[in-house]
């Protein structure tokens, strides 16, 4: 994906967009909420990802790079089919944040940031997703939370993902 030219949202993910405008007062509000359509239909947020975005919605592309740049939510390069979020905020880390991260970089073989050379999986930490009571927690794929997470947790979560794929 080099250009504004190869990329263009599904008819589908136009109509979403359409239908976004009309719940925000301007073009610019409504960016946060179009990254997301964005990032969903092609993925990640490359280059040519967030120029089609600024042009799509009239806002210099500074901008929309400034603002995926900002969110750790966006994606600058590709992730695997599962994005383990684990939380290393200061909650999660005191009750074992640092020992889940050593017991899924150990199993995948990744460190942070890292996609494994398949393709399924890639490790990040995040900050805090809101969880605390229930630390150490991940996050799966920005939708679902497995919390209170053990290192033998951990690594069967780890093991029913890969089996999906058998």
């Amino acid at each position: 994906m080099s250009s504004i030219q190869e990329l263009k949202f599904s008819d589908t993910a136009m109509q979403e967009y359409r239908e976004l405008l009309g719940h925000y007062p301007t073009r610019q509000a409504a960016l946060l909420p179009t990254l997301w359509i964005a990032q969903r239909e092609f993925g990640w947020l490359p280059d040519a990802a967030q120029d089609y975005v600024a042009s799509l919605m009239e806002l210099p592309p500074a901008h929309v790079r400034a603002v995926v740049s900002f969110y750790t939510m966006f994606h600058r390069k590709p992730v695997g089919r599962y994005l383990l979020d684990v939380c290393t905020n200061l909650s999660c880390r005191l009750r074992g944040a640092d020992k889940i991260v050593d017991c899924l970089s150990s199993k995948l073989g990744v460190r942070l940031g890292e996609t494994t050379p398949d393709g399924k999986f890639t490790l990040a930490s995040v900050e805090c997703l809101a969880s605390c009571g229930t630390a150490p927690m991940l996050q799966l794929n920005q939708a679902e939370y497995y919390e209170n997470l053990t290192e033998a947790s951990t690594l069967k979560l780890i093991d029913e993902l890969a089996s999906r794929d058998i």
